[in-house]
């Protein structure tokens, strides 16, 4: 039950949609503002994750203290456009009062390997975000090889990531278990070369309790204690939460 608990916890609630409006993402957040109410005692998610554009909504209509406002951005969820325009958004966004920020990694470039390119545009986002967080996408289910995400993962960490997420979710396969072994084990090698500790956020069709606890059991073993909480690690999800309060309650709960 304490990890049910967590996990919900780790939430980043996310409404990424095309039909996505300002009054929509009110409703959404005002269901996160009714949480207290409604599940007394349960912990709070840990963000709102939306597009940009709404980061203004959320930072008005958000009233629970703690939850951070997240917002994808650089093109998101392909990062395909100029490297000005993909900082622009970001820029945007910070300005706007995003907490923490969302990029994907510059797969042109990676898959090109332009690996200088790729690490220079999130050195340049990292600039931008400064000491809020900086979240880089590997999209892993393009990655594929282990090896491969990886390098992906370090690349990412040395040139600044605070976290590094498996999947935007936008893509056939997202998140995988093998993937989440691969990227928990660059972060133990970069946390013990560098002292460093970089988060990890698993999404990309997370929609069980099963499939949570499997990512949480994971960086658990292969990470640590340290890491079972939000500053440390997260769960990027659309569906997730009323599973988790069903198995929570008992009953079947349609809340989000």
């Amino acid at each position: 039950m304490e990890k049910l608990k967590l996990c919900l916890s780790l939430m980043d609630l996310t409404s990424l949609k095309s039909q996505d409006t300002p009054n929509a993402i009110t409703a959404f957040v005002d269901k996160v503002n009714g949480f207290p109410q409604a599940f007394p005692g349960l912990p709070f998610p840990a963000g709102v994750c939306v597009y940009p554009n709404f980061v203004s909504t959320v930072k008005k209509q958000l009233q629970v203290p703690g939850v951070r406002t997240v917002a994808v951005s650089g093109a998101f969820p392909a990062s395909q456009s100029f490297q000005e325009v993909k900082l622009l958004e970001t820029r945007m966004a910070v300005a706007d009062g995003a907490d923490e920020i969302d990029i994907v990694l510059a797969l042109n470039a990676f898959l090109n390997g332009d690996e200088a390119a790729a690490s220079a545009e999130i050195r340049a986002q990292k600039e931008i975000v400064g000491d809020r967080t900086l979240k880089v996408i590997l999209e892993t289910g393009v990655l594929k090889d282990p090896n491969r995400i990886y390098d992906a993962s370090m690349l990412a960490m040395e040139a600044g990531a605070d976290f590094i997420k498996t999947s935007t979710g936008k893509v056939e396969v997202g998140a995988t278990p093998e993937a989440a072994e691969a990227m928990c084990r660059a972060i133990r090698d970069y946390a013990r070369q560098t002292g460093r500790k970089v988060g990890f956020k698993a999404a990309g069709g997370i929609s069980t309790t099963e499939q949570a606890l499997c990512y949480v059991d994971i960086v658990e073993n292969m990470l640590g204690e340290d890491w079972m909480n939000a500053g440390l690690l997260r769960l990027g999800v659309s569906r997730l939460g009323n599973q988790l309060l069903s198995a929570l309650s008992g009953q079947a709960v349609s809340y989000f």
